[in-house]
């Protein structure tokens, strides 16, 4: 099996019903050395829907993680100029978007590949990802690739389960990916660092009520650019996101605790029971004490009205 996994393999797997309804699942895995001087895409080895040409290019249907690891090439799409792709590039095919790719012919390269679908990817990869910034440097060569070599060897060996092991696998090569794109970002944008800094502090003290002002007095700008900095990297303001992730932490708390409503308002830094169940209405759609699971709801149900 080992030696099947290093030599050029891919799979194209079947999808059921189930795997489309449980909303995650892998379309196609593989890996492949193109030699120099080799033709570049081995269109007879590719099912139609997935061949293509330099000059014709082609659009998928699903999303798409390419890890090149040895030579070099070129990647373009219709969002994007030719970047050239060097060992270590991981670039993302998004669906419904024309692009294309090859290898250097003076230098051939070393490529994985595993295609994925379905609902959650669709939230989780537009929330994680850019179509405009589809290539990121990935700064854990060995977990990448052992990542990929897992995928191969759980398709090659693919049973009636395997596509949940395997989405697993994926998410968790996500993750990796986009701590090295975070990683990229600090580096080429010290605003990102910076709002690092300050996500990891408002998610180590929710209780505790934050100046937003005197979080952004640590670094060696003004609150206004610090505030316009989380909102480009975050989608939210300060403020806005301490408070989503108060109420987040709230209602994990009503969902698995048997406290008071008042006692987890307090400890999320709700100092007014009515403030808190005001805003945690405002983003839910009901209050605290309608969220209880049936176990912990007992003392929270509003009282019997109505006749029998």
């Amino acid at each position: 099996m080992y030696k099947l996994i290093m030599d050029n393999y891919h799979k194209y797997l079947h999808i059921t019903s189930l795997d489309r309804e449980l909303g995650f699942y892998i379309n196609t895995v593989g890996y492949t050395r193109i030699e120099t001087h080799s033709p570049y895409p081995q269109r007879d080895k590719h099912p139609a829907d997935h061949a293509f040409t330099w000059n014709r290019g082609r659009i998928l249907d699903g999303f798409y993680i390419v890890y090149i690891t040895g030579g070099r090439g070129m990647f373009e799409s219709a969002v994007t100029p030719p970047m050239t792709v060097v060992p270590g590039t991981c670039f993302l095919l998004f669906p419904g978007i024309w692009h294309r790719y090859r290898p250097d012919p003076d230098h051939g390269w070393e490529e994985y590949w595993v295609g994925f679908n379905g609902h959650y990817p669709q939230h989780v990869m537009h929330r994680m990802f850019r179509p405009e910034a589809p290539c990121i440097q990935t700064g854990a060569p060995l977990a990448l690739r052992g990542m990929f070599r897992q995928l191969l060897r759980a398709a090659a060996q693919s049973d009636y389960r395997s596509q949940q092991v395997m989405s697993g696998m994926v998410l968790q090569l996500i993750g990796l990916i986009d701590r090295d794109k975070a990683s990229d970002q600090r580096t080429e944008d010290p605003a990102a660092g910076w709002v690092s800094t300050a996500i990891h502090k408002l998610q180590s003290e929710l209780a505790k009520p934050i100046r937003m002002e005197d979080l952004a007095a640590a670094f060696p700008i003004s609150y206004s650019a610090f505030r316009k900095a989380f909102k480009r990297i975050t989608g939210e303001s300060p403020n806005q996101y301490h408070l989503n992730l108060r109420l987040s932490k709230a209602e994990e708390l009503l969902k698995s605790t048997n406290l008071p409503v008042s006692e987890i308002g307090y400890r999320t830094g709700f100092e007014s029971p009515f403030y808190f169940s005001r805003q945690f209405k405002k983003k839910y759609g009901r209050s605290p004490k309608f969220v209880r699971t049936p176990m912990t709801d007992t003392a929270e149900k509003p009282p019997f009205s109505g006749r029998a």
